[in-house]
Formats: C-alpha cells, sequence, structure tokens
C-alpha cells in the first residue's frame, strides 16, 4: 500500500502530478474543508510536502500523528519549528543547491539595476522624459566600490564569484572565517562601514532577525547601497524605510519582505529602490529542479528511509 502523503501546495504540476501517481496523495492547498480532510486523512498521513514560505500551519502537526517526514520546497527553513520536529522524530528535507545560480543572479542583477537605475531609466525611456528633458540623471558605477556580503555560504560564494569580474573588492562577515581571500569581518558594522555595496545572503531565523539595523545602515552610509535577496526577516525594515526617507544611505534592491506579499507600501514610494517579487529562484529551469528534489527526497525516504537533502 502507498503511502499517504499531504501536499499543502503544488510544487509544479508535473511535479505534483508524479507524487499523486507514486502516492495516495491529498491536496490541503484544494480543499475547502481543511478540518474534514484531517479528520478522514490525518492519521495516515505519513509525509507533508510544503514549502520555505508557506511553512507547516499552526497546530497541523498535532493532528499528523505519524508523520515521519516535512520535505520542503525551497532553501530556507527558518519557517520551521525544528526543535518539535526533532522532539517528534520528524526528518526535514530542503532543496538546497539547485537555486544558487539563479539567486546569485539575482543578487548581481539588483546590485547593477541600484546602482544604475534601471527602472528609473525604463521610465525615462518608455514617459518620453527623454525627448522632453534630454539625458536622465548620471548613476553610479559597480566598478571599484567594495562589495560586503552577509554569509558567504553556498549563495554569498557565488554572489562573490560573480561580483569579482564587475571590478569589484569582496569582504564578508559570517559565523566564521572561510577559506577564502575575501576580507573578513567579525563585526557586522565595521563590515557596513568598509562596505560601498551591502549584499544580505544569510539564513533567516531567530539568529539573524533583523541584524541589518540602523546601526548597519547608517555605518553603510549615504553613498552606500543594500542589496537583500536572503529574508525578509534579517532587515529591520523600518530602520531601512527611515534611512532611506532620510538620505541615510543611496539605495536598495530588495527581493524579500518582512511580512509579504503584503510588503510595506512605503518601500514603492522611493525611486532609487528596485523591487523584485522575492522572485530569485523563479525560473523555469530553477523551480523544475526544485521539484525534482521534492519528489526524489519522498522516493528515498519511501524506499530506504532517508534524504537526498536532509536539514537534519
Amino acid at each position: 500500500m502507498s503511502r499517504s502523503v499531504l501536499a499543502l501546495l503544488d510544487v509544479r504540476p508535473a511535479y505534483t502530478a508524479m507524487l499523486a501517481k507514486k502516492y495516495d496523495l491529498h491536496r490541503w492547498d484544494q480543499t475547502d474543508d481543511k478540518q474534514a480532510l484531517l479528520d478522514q486523512v490525518g492519521a495516515k498521513i505519513t509525509a507533508l510536502v510544503t514549502s520555505a514560505g508557506f511553512g507547516v500551519p499552526d497546530g497541523l502537526m498535532d493532528q499528523l500523528p505519524n508523520l515521519e517526514v516535512i520535505t520542503s520546497f525551497g532553501v530556507g527553513y527558518d519557517v520551521f519549528d525544528l526543535e518539535a520536529c526533532r522532539a517528534r522524530g520528524i526528518r526535514v528535507s530542503n532543496t538546497p543547491d539547485v537555486l544558487t545560480d539563479d539567486v546569485a543572479d539575482t543578487a548581481i542583477m539588483l546590485m547593477h539595476a541600484t546602482l544604475r537605475r534601471l527602472v528609473v531609466g525604463d521610465d525615462w525611456a518608455r514617459s518620453g522624459q527623454w525627448a522632453a528633458k534630454g539625458a536622465m540623471p548620471l548613476t553610479r558605477s559597480v566598478r571599484g566600490k567594495k562589495l560586503g556580503i552577509i554569509g558567504l555560504g553556498r549563495i554569498g560564494q557565488a554572489i562573490a564569484s560573480r561580483a569579482e569580474p564587475s571590478g569589484v573588492e569582496v569582504g564578508y562577515f559570517g559565523r566564521r572565517r572561510k577559506q577564502v581571500e575575501y576580507r573578513y569581518f567579525d563585526d557586522l558594522v565595521a563590515l557596513a562601514r568598509w562596505s560601498d555595496i551591502l549584499i544580505v545572503a544569510c539564513p533567516g531565523g531567530d539568529a539573524t532577525k533583523g541584524i541589518v539595523n540602523a546601526d548597519v545602515l547608517s555605518a553603510l552610509g549615504q553613498d552606500g547601497y543594500v542589496v537583500n535577496i536572503a529574508r525578509g526577516s534579517v532587515m529591520d525594515e523600518p530602520a531601512l524605510i527611515g534611512a532611506l526617507r532620510d538620505n541615510v544611505i543611496a539605495g536598495a534592491g530588495l527581493d524579500v519582505f518582512y511580512n509579504e506579499p503584503n510588503m510595506d507600501r512605503a518601500l514603492a514610494n522611493f525611486d532609487n529602490v528596485v523591487l523584485y517579487p522575492h522572485g530569485a529562484s523563479g525560473t523555469v529551469e530553477t523551480r523544475d529542479a526544485m521539484a525534482q528534489l521534492v519528489v526524489d527526497n519522498l522516493d528515498a525516504w519511501d524506499q530506504r528511509g532517508d534524504l537526498v537533502t536532509p536539514v537534519f
């Protein structure tokens, strides 16, 4: 008899179809009466499919007494109560590595778009200001700048390798020094003070909540730019809005937000901010690879009681 799996979302239609063919799949996202579904199948569910953005709704695990594994579509796992999972003997997997390239590419895209004011330039051409007013105001070059990266993990290192050809000097802040040639800072304010551009690439969670705060932004300074492709939680968003409003920093490129998708609308009022709707991994190729890894993790668990990419 095939395992009973509860899917909280459609990871990708073709891959959800694979799961439906292999397992007794129940679709939480397509059920109007979710409690009735849980009353009917909750005790049979041994695997849960969710995402790094969706997590696990409060109280759901209590209604899945035989849950063995959570397979998450995404790299971040700060949305999960890992202590509760460990206490219940529930294993957790994510989808690392396969999204590294696209996320790093997006960080570089936002860096250039922010300093070169791509969105303003696009509007300048589209709106007719170019013809009416002439050339748009000058922008800032990336070349020759000092780039500070918060978190030099897989994605941080991929960002650094892409940034170097743009002619930047790279420094980084993290829990420990890496075996790399980049300059290491054990103090985030010191990194910000050194940097012209600050890219946030660290994990989310309690340990990093709000670490990019008013002090960090003040140290970055009025000629400095911040780019966040990490988690909305790592940015003190009110402090960021205040820094933009008061010209404490020069601009920002943001892929993630504190209360997404209901981002603080104040961020939309600044023409020196480039906004992207948490789409860093949002390519067909990467999302397919992530979905395949969800399938592979479930298959590995079903066949040998193991995971391909375990969080633990």
